[in-house]
């Protein structure tokens, strides 16, 4: 499934409101600041774009929470950056650290293709 490019940052955003909320509930913009490690103001200006592309409903002061087109997008996000990770310490013996930092950057440049046949290798290959 083709998705629209969103920058590595836009990304990173649908990511910790998922961390933030796994089940899809509200969440607020100093958490999610704080999850960053980025000021409120800096939030604010990202939400306004993810409300523009209807990847989350959020009000002026008020809670954020991802559509359901937002909750998909960081899902899938998220599982890329998991499988990535997971990739790097059981096959490549990647010590955790530096495979939480490279599964992050690498999250945001895989394709769709290369996600999926990853996928798959992965189950194919590692138990659980």
């Amino acid at each position: 499934m083709k998705h629209t490019p969103l920058s590595p940052a836009v990304e990173d955003f649908l990511e910790a409101i998922l961390t933030l909320a796994p089940n899809g509930h509200a969440v607020r913009s100093v958490d999610v600041a704080t999850q960053l490690g980025i000021s409120r103001a800096a939030v604010s200006k990202v939400l306004a774009n993810l409300v523009l592309a209807g990847l989350i409903e959020h009000t002026p002061y008020g809670s954020i929470q991802l559509t359901v087109s937002g909750l998909a997008r960081a899902r899938l996000i998220t599982q890329s950056h998991q499988m990535l990770k997971r990739f790097l310490i059981e096959i490549l013996k990647i010590d955790e650290n530096t495979a939480e930092q490279d599964a992050c950057r690498l999250e945001h440049v895989i394709s769709d293709e290369t996600r999926q046949k990853w996928l798959h290798y992965i189950a194919r290959t590692l138990p659980g």
